[in-house]
């Protein structure tokens, strides 16, 4: 068979590259997954965050056009949303981070984000039971929240069927081929697509997918983990699902229904494909977690789950024309890749139809590695 696309990858970004395709009239296109369901990866293994409070200006862009579309998605892509702009409260222990957010925040407001410089006694109010013990400031901006990414791939994904693109799951990617320097086809395991335009939207799995077609990708996996936690008896969570975070240790935690979801960064995890949970990873977030949230001293865990950042060097994504002729990636979102889909996909979309796409390209390209000046994404949690 034959297509104009081929998008490799069923999560929000290959999902969101394909409803904005189909937007500029481009719906000769195949979307293959190599997992049974869509949203099966790094997707459905997320905390849902979305927020503004980036330390890239590129980044903040993203998230300013990917929240405008989140707040309108029912009636823009004709799905409803699970999206609750309860806010991203920073709490700031670290002088050194104290002065990074400064200067972030001056930028965030210059791009018309409102966002607020607290002390720790106004940090506190916003999260009853919460301690800040240490904190010298604190961020808030009420236009963050928690969104749900399965609601979020499954209405592009329907948006752009509609129009008439095809989805292939359980089919996998075993070959990608090159002519004369220009892609000419995919080799799948229910057989050939031949087609002049390939998007690799595999995330965490990009490295390999780019290697079938000779280049040389450095994004890696890593392992993060995220626990749920019921409340002890006679005890509450937070009743807003706003979502703290202590910067200096990476620990999170927001309200998730009845229960609560946290999680936190591990210096020691190494690259790889492993999605097993550690459990001997509560050791080290557990005394955090007491120390901000006592409450989750007394609380019970009552399920747990890992998945797989894709790490740049400088945490920033790869979006635009990468290797021959014809190949395009959407990957490397170093963790913040389902907040900024809206926005990347459309981005792509642009890029792939000869399009403007109304941003400055270069914080994306894959070439910025070349050189030694790259300015790379402070806020990864």
């Amino acid at each position: 068979m034959t297509a104009d696309v081929v998008i490799i990858g069923g999560g929000c970004m290959g999902a969101s590259v394909a409803y904005h395709l189909s937007r500029l009239g481009i719906t000769d296109i195949v979307l293959v997954e190599r997992e049974d369901q869509l949203g099966a990866g790094s997707t459905g293994r997320n905390a849902g965050g979305v927020r503004h409070q980036f330390s890239h200006p590129a980044n903040v862009r993203l998230s300013i056009e990917s929240i405008r579309l989140f707040e309108q998605f029912e009636d823009t892509i004709g799905a409803p949303i699970d999206f609750h702009q309860d806010g991203y409260l920073f709490l700031l222990s670290d002088p050194a981070h104290i002065g990074a957010f400064r200067q972030a925040v001056d930028m965030q407001r210059g791009l018309g984000v409102q966002v607020d410089w607290l002390t720790a006694h106004e940090a506190a109010a916003l999260a009853p039971g919460l301690t800040t013990d240490g904190v010298g400031a604190a961020t808030f901006c009420a236009r963050d929240g928690i969104c749900d990414p399965n609601g979020v791939t499954m209405g592009f994904a329907a948006a752009a069927r509609r129009a008439g693109i095809e989805f292939r799951r359980g089919c996998e990617v075993t070959g990608i081929r090159v002519e004369g320097g220009t892609i000419a086809g995919v080799d799948t395991s229910r057989g050939r697509i031949a087609t002049r335009t390939v998007v690799n939207a595999t995330g965490p799995w990009a490295a390999a997918v780019g290697e079938m077609a000779g280049l040389s990708l450095p994004i890696t996996p890593l392992r993060r983990h995220i626990f749920m936690a019921a409340p002890p008896s006679g005890h509450a969570w937070p009743a807003s699902r706003i979502m703290v975070i202590d910067f200096a240790t990476t620990f999170y935690f927001h309200r998730e229904g009845d229960h609560l979801l946290f999680g936190m960064g591990d210096p020691a995890e190494r690259p790889g494909f492993d999605i097993s949970v550690n459990w001997d990873m509560l050791n080290d977030v557990a005394p955090v977690a007491a120390r901000r949230l006592p409450v989750l001293a007394e609380a019970a865990i009552v399920k747990a789950w890992a998945g797989l950042y894709e790490m740049t060097p400088d945490a920033m994504p790869v979006i635009g024309r990468t290797g021959p002729e014809g190949m395009y990636t959407i990957a490397g979102f170093s963790g913040h890749g389902f907040q900024h889909s809206p926005a990347a996909g459309r981005v792509l979309a642009d890029v792939i139809a000869g399009r403007d796409a109304g941003c400055d390209l270069s914080p994306f390209s894959l070439d910025r590695f070349a050189t030694a000046s790259t300015v790379g994404e402070g806020g990864v949690v």
